[in-house]
């Protein structure tokens, strides 16, 4: 419009110049007013907030100042333990919470909008990453984030994390394992991005308002730690470390593995009242012997294995095995020594003052009945018979001693000579059958000596036997109540 006075003079273009700059002014005003009221206010917001955004570069207006980010990590599932690959696979809810100065805004000039939601790929992010990673868990794909319109991000994401971790299995079924999370920066130095705890570590430790309870283990509780650590002389970072503490419950493993083993032992201890010179005792301790490697056998898989250690209950089951194998050869020597045998030598004097007196006597047996019998007993035996009888038999030697035979006047005829060759043989079938008799009842006799040293030491092995398995399941009960309640 200047242009077009020509005429006008220097002094009137000074007085109509500033009020031609503001009606210039207001029209601007008034364009961009018209132009933001054209479309919607998030849309707008977010055209002003990525237009010139570089995400490429840490948002800071000061590069000395470092970029802190919050975390925060809730326990949602305990998914797999594998003890063979010490691998445990969790399931969490991850939280992430900075500040970006450059996605800020003034509320009032966006229709009062102080949260946005845009797209994770469109703004700086973090490099933080869990050092225990060792495979990549399916895990949804979270595109957004919310931005305060103080420049307040805040990175919500559920995370499947496949961790490595070192599983103790020695204390099995009654194991607690502490696994961690170890959250840090893959790049940048505790100068560019520090790391800090969102909410207080109390509050992480006790929160199991999301944990599924309904499987095999059990959240104790997740516990916190800043470190920072270098790896070179000149370069520090931050870390954060959640301990995620959790324990099994045993209740299953102890009514599918520990009772079955019970029973079988309580059975092999019920077997000893069988009498040991049956063998129905031999028969019955290997069924149970066979029944018990059927029993390891089948648990087997359920066990679980590593390379570098075995669980107490693996030990539990071999000694339980080994205690019915001794079982068993105790049961094969006391039959053994029971068995009746045609041959079989007396009872030795020092094996019968040990065992039918000494150790009768430990045991509370009282004094054991013994026999004496001297192997010279069937010869004084004969003789006696002979005397008892009359001396027939030094007398009834031959027909030519009846001939010989002085005879009174009354004494009567002797008798004919087949009799008294019928009388001599009956007299020595006689002898050879009270011989026979004294033979088997001898025999006998050193059968009932060895029956008797045989039941002594099977009730001395027997309780030797019991002791040994009650001191060692009392002390496998300590060691896992302990455990338990630790």
């Amino acid at each position: 419009k200047l242009a077009m006075l020509p005429w006008a003079p220097p002094a009137l273009l000074a007085l109509l110049l500033p009020v031609l700059l503001t009606q210039g002014e207001a029209r601007r005003r008034g364009g961009l007013r018209a132009q933001n009221t054209s479309g919607p206010a998030l849309r707008q917001l977010s055209d002003h907030l990525l237009t010139n955004y570089k995400k490429g570069v840490r948002p800071v207006r000061d590069w000395r100042r470092p970029t802190t980010v919050s975390i925060d990590v809730i326990v949602y599932a305990i998914l797999n333990v594998d003890e063979k690959n010490q691998v445990l696979t969790t399931y969490i809810w991850y939280r992430q919470y900075w500040t970006d100065e450059f996605l800020q805004w003034n509320p009032e000039d966006f229709d009062n909008i102080t949260k946005l939601s845009i797209p994770t790929d469109s703004i700086w992010v973090p490099d933080i990453l869990i050092n225990e990673f060792v495979d990549v868990g399916k895990s949804p794909d979270i595109p957004y984030v919310y931005v305060g319109h103080q420049g307040e991000v805040q990175n919500y994401k559920p995370l499947q994390v496949v961790t490595a971790c070192s599983l103790d299995i020695y204390n099995f079924p009654f194991d607690v394992q502490n696994c961690s999370l170890t959250f840090t920066s893959w790049l940048h130095t505790i100068q560019d991005i520090n790391i800090s705890l969102w909410r207080p570590p109390e509050k992480v430790k006790f929160d199991k308002s999301v944990f599924m309870n309904q499987g095999e283990w059990e959240l104790l509780g997740v516990l916190t730690q800043f470190r920072e650590f270098s790896m070179e002389s000149s370069s520090s970072y931050a870390e954060m470390k959640f301990y995620v503490v959790i324990r099994r419950r045993p209740l299953f493993y102890a009514v599918s593995l520990l009772l079955p083993s019970i029973f079988l032992m309580v059975m092999d201890i019920v077997g000893f009242y069988l009498p040991p010179e049956s063998g129905e005792r031999v028969s019955f301790k290997i069924t149970l012997l066979l029944g018990y490697s059927v029993f390891l056998i089948i648990v087997s898989d359920t066990l679980p294995a590593t390379a570098i250690g075995t669980p107490l209950i693996g030990v539990y089951f071999v000694v339980c095995m080994a205690l019915l194998v001794i079982s068993l050869a105790e049961t094969i020597l006391i039959v053994r020594l029971v068995h009746k045998q045609d041959l079989q030598q007396p009872v030795p004097a020092w094996l019968r003052r040990l065992v039918l007196e000494r150790i009768a006597l430990l045991l509370c047996l009282g004094e054991q009945p013994t026999s004496h019998r001297c192997p010279a007993a069937s010869q004084t035996s004969k003789t006696d018979d002979c005397s008892d009888m009359g001396n027939h038999c030094g007398h009834l030697g031959g027909p030519r001693d009846l001939d010989k035979t002085p005879r009174g006047k009354d004494s009567p005829p002797p008798p004919p000579r087949e009799a008294s060759l019928a009388m001599r043989g009956l007299l020595q079938e006689l002898a050879s059958i009270r011989h026979f008799l004294e033979k088997r009842e001898e025999s006998r006799e050193v059968a009932r000596d060895w029956l008797r040293v045989g039941s002594v030491l099977d009730r001395l092995l027997f309780r030797i036997y019991l002791l040994a398995v009650l001191a060692y399941s009392v002390t496998l009960v300590t060691l896992w109540s302990i455990w338990q309640y630790s």
